[in-house]
């Protein structure tokens, strides 16, 4: 039996047993929702969940090149006290790189391996553009389960890269357990990155592209936007990197672990991910009540109301009502 062929459960078996075709085709299941999609969330829910990265930030801030450079260094393993002699090796890091969808095909534009060719090879490292397709509640949905698919195959960590800073990339990006905003010298107005939500969800921020002029401007400004927010037990630490370099991506990963830590001593990492939960939840029970809805409005009771408002005979309220209450009692 070809892998095109084989149940989700066969697919989680091979992906667990370290067959990447079969964790493909599982994740190909899961971007294209539906029945199938459904039953891998139900087979890997109860998985121990990978830490999650969230990188997001405006294009052309190098998101993708500091990426690449953080899966080198994070193969070395999570640091203890900022060291990392001592550090437990990571044998398997997997990477979701979020694009946006074609509008032929519904597939990623940018294709995983343009992005990152120096790992393409690297049997320890699992890289996967995501796009919307036709998964029912679109890439918020999707990209959890995805998350849970890697765990359950064995990745410890995940490293989740938004292609821009738009509604749909900021949640994607925060529903990480750590998340990094990256911006550039000279990125403009502050208040941009406060109204795109990055002050909220930024557990750490990284000034890239640290050889041009503007560095210590972009910091400052990130710093005063911090002074002016609600304190918390956390306070984002802005870094500076050069990602074409590497230059400044070990004292990331730092920081990464020392959130982690902090998450961890805290109890804010339990919190987080139910919270999480919870916001998942309501994404399903969402999207459950819209495909009910498509389901009316495809019906000839739905062409009916349509006729008896435009006629004067009924009011869309009372129509509402009325297709939703046959609906429940059918």
């Amino acid at each position: 039996m070809s892998p095109t062929q084989r149940a989700p459960q066969q697919l989680l078996e091979g992906a667990a047993a370290g067959d990447r075709v079969s964790l493909a085709r599982l994740l190909s299941v899961v971007e294209r929702g539906g029945e199938s999609s459904s039953q891998v969330a139900r087979l890997v829910y109860a998985s121990a969940p990978p830490y999650t990265v969230g990188i997001t930030g405006a294009p052309g801030a190098g998101k993708s090149t500091l990426t690449n450079q953080l899966v080198a260094v994070a193969r070395g393993g999570w640091p203890s006290s900022g060291r990392r002699a001592d550090s437990e090796p990571i044998h398997q890091v997997g990477v979701l790189a979020i694009d946006p969808s074609s509008p032929f095909s519904g597939g990623a534009i940018l294709g995983d391996r343009v992005r990152m060719q120096q790992h393409a090879t690297d049997p320890a490292v699992f890289i996967r553009s995501m796009a919307t397709r036709g998964h029912l509640g679109g890439l918020a949905l999707a990209v959890p389960d995805a998350v849970r698919v890697l765990g359950a195959a064995g990745f410890p960590l995940v490293i989740v890269e938004t292609v821009g800073v738009g509604q749909m990339e900021v949640e994607v990006a925060s529903a990480a357990d750590t998340t990094i905003v990256v911006v550039t010298p000279g990125w403009g107005d502050a208040m941009q990155a406060s109204k795109a939500g990055l002050l909220e969800i930024a557990d750490v921020f990284v000034v890239n592209k640290a050889d041009r002029p503007g560095v210590n401007e972009a910091r400052r400004d990130l710093q005063q936007m911090l002074d002016l927010s609600a304190s918390s037990d956390w306070r984002p630490p802005v870094l500076t990197a050069v990602a074409s370099t590497g230059e400044g991506v070990e004292e990331l990963w730092v920081a990464i672990a020392g959130h982690r830590a902090h998450l961890e001593e805290t109890g804010e990492l339990a919190r987080r991910r139910e919270a999480r939960l919870a916001q998942e939840l309501r994404r399903v029970l969402s999207a459950r009540v819209l495909e009910e809805v498509r389901a009316v409005g495809a019906g000839r009771r739905f062409d009916d109301a349509v006729r008896a408002i435009a006629e004067g005979r009924l009011d869309p309220y009372r129509a509402a009502e009325d297709l939703l209450g046959a609906r429940s009692t059918s």
